[in-house]
């Protein structure tokens, strides 16, 4: 019986050859994260890092997308319940200081990916959008579809990336550029940025993501996770930990922001829904996706 992973079906979990598989299972909902879908996946991970015969941690995504992004749905109407519902605990609603808790809570999960001691590659197709990205980018090695659509373009309203490994992917200007415009970028050209390592055609994602965990699952688990982390530990040493903090605190900020096409995007939410606050969110900004120079 697994130690850490209790299932109700939103995350699948199998090990085979040293390698563990996680697998966000809401393809209806294109892998949207909920709390129910981050509190199993924290569970897999743990999981995963406690087993003795595991020494690698594949990512992905069941269906077309790894993860179209947070369950902005559920939460749109979470919110709308903490409106009318007097509670004796904590609600976003109410100031800054409850929603950077909030925040907070749910980047414990999200962080799991960085802390635990084995390696996690990300097996990316589809859509990699927002908080797909918060756990794309907590991982130490990602694989992309060349056609696969990576970005946050809930940076153009709604907030700023409460996870916040940008910059340590693909530097300053790139990580600026892309969340100052929420415009998306393709695999094949998010590894010229150094967003991900590789990006391959779509039919041979399943086989590079494979043959990459079975390589890495050949060395011992202990070696793996000195490796990991004297890594991660540079990057700390850049501050890492400290940064993630400030994101979620600079995202709270973000989330009481007045400008025009925030208090918009809440107007639509509220009179029209979902498609239409998209729809004029993302619209001046045409296709919103990066066009590389094809030299590069």
């Amino acid at each position: 019986m697994a130690k850490w992973f209790n299932s109700e079906g939103l995350v699948q979990f199998s090990v085979a050859n040293h390698i563990a598989r996680i697998t966000l299972n809401r393809p209806d909902k294109r892998n949207a994260l909920s709390g129910a879908l981050m509190r199993e996946l924290q569970g897999a991970l743990l999981e995963a890092d406690d087993l003795i015969d595991v020494n690698v941690i594949i990512l992905e995504g069941a269906g077309k997308d790894f993860c179209a992004g947070y369950d902005l749905m559920s939460t749109y109407a979470n919110q709308a319940h903490e409106r009318a519902d007097p509670s004796i605990y904590r609600r976003t609603v109410r100031g800054f200081d409850d929603d950077c808790w909030s925040v907070e809570r749910f980047n414990e999960m999200t962080g799991m990916i960085f802390k635990v001691h084995k390696p996690v590659i990300a097996k990316v197709q589809g859509n990699c959008m927002a908080g797909g990205t918060d756990l794309a980018l907590q991982c130490d090695m990602i694989v992309a579809a060349e056609d696969a659509k990576i970005g946050f373009p809930a940076t153009r309203a709604n907030g700023s990336p409460p996870n916040h490994m940008w910059i340590y992917h693909c530097g300053p200007q790139w990580a600026k550029r892309l969340l100052m415009t929420g415009d998306c970028i393709w695999g094949r050209d998010a590894v010229k940025i150094g967003l991900v390592l590789e990006a391959v055609p779509a039919d041979q994602l399943d086989a590079a993501v494979d043959e990459l965990a079975r390589r890495v699952s050949f060395v011992d688990g202990d070696l793996l996770a000195a490796h990991k982390r004297i890594v991660n530990l540079a990057m700390e040493l850049q501050g890492a930990g400290t940064l993630q903090r400030l994101a979620t605190e600079m995202d709270a900020r973000a989330h009481l922001a007045q400008g025009p096409r925030r208090t918009q995007f809440k107007a639509d939410m509220t009179a029209h829904g979902m498609k239409v606050a998209l729809k004029n969110r993302d619209e001046p900004f045409g296709d919103g996706m990066v066009k590389l120079n094809a030299n590069l």
